[in-house]
């Protein structure tokens, strides 16, 4: 799957998901503030990634994910390990 395809796609969902303005997500901006996580919501975001990608997160692949951008890059390269 294409970087940008995986990129308008997460932006998509997590806009839905998560009612915030698609404006507000971008590679730069911290996923945790942009998003309004808190610990439950993180549980919504790992269920709305394997139902978008077929993708398991677990607890530490959020370690040093700070910015969009680093979520960007995680699902690309979980993506990867499944081809």
């Amino acid at each position: 799957m294409d970087k940008a395809v995986i990129i308008g796609k997460i932006n998509d969902f997590l806009a839905d998901e998560f009612e915030v303005d698609a404006d507000t997500i971008t590679p730069d901006a911290n996923l945790k503030d942009t998003l309004g996580l808190d610990s439950l919501d993180y549980v919504d975001l790992v269920v709305a990634v394997e139902a978008n990608f077929g993708v398991k997160l677990g607890e530490a692949d959020f370690v040093g994910i700070a910015t969009f951008q680093n979520f960007y890059d995680l699902i690309e390269n979980k993506l990867k390990v499944l081809q």
